[in-house]
């Protein structure tokens, strides 16, 4: 495996700040806006998942990189669970909570092949 330098080089990472901006994008939608908790708790579970990838790389160390990339895991699971409550209030229709959730999926997939390889080292 080829040595990575900085964080913005992980497709994870990449792919967890595509995911922020479609976030941001959805809950910016009329009735979303107006839920202003869930609005700004989906957009801060959104903002840790790369958020956590950038500070655990920053750390120099593989087990505090680990321990980042299972809290922001962990993130990607409740912005999840948000994003389906979004779902039951209507906020979303079944087609971009479909869109969305497999992304997010994706995400934990990615995370959790990293946390595994750093395990092995």
């Amino acid at each position: 495996m080829a040595t990575i330098e900085r964080y913005e080089d992980l497709e994870v990472w990449k792919d967890a700040m595509e995911l922020c901006k479609e976030i941001y994008s959805m809950t910016s939608l009329k009735n979303f806006s107006v839920d202003f908790a869930l609005r700004d708790q989906i957009r801060k579970s959104a903002i840790s998942v790369p958020s956590n990838i950038a500070e655990g790389f920053e750390r120099d160390s593989n087990k505090q990189f680990l321990y980042f990339l299972v809290i922001s895991k962990g993130s990607c699971g409740e912005l999840r669970t948000q994003l389906r409550i979004a779902k039951d209030q209507e906020y979303i229709d079944e087609k971009l909570y479909n869109e969305i959730n497999e992304k997010c999926l994706t995400i934990s997939k990615q995370l959790k092949g990293f946390i595994n390889y750093l395990k092995k080292k």
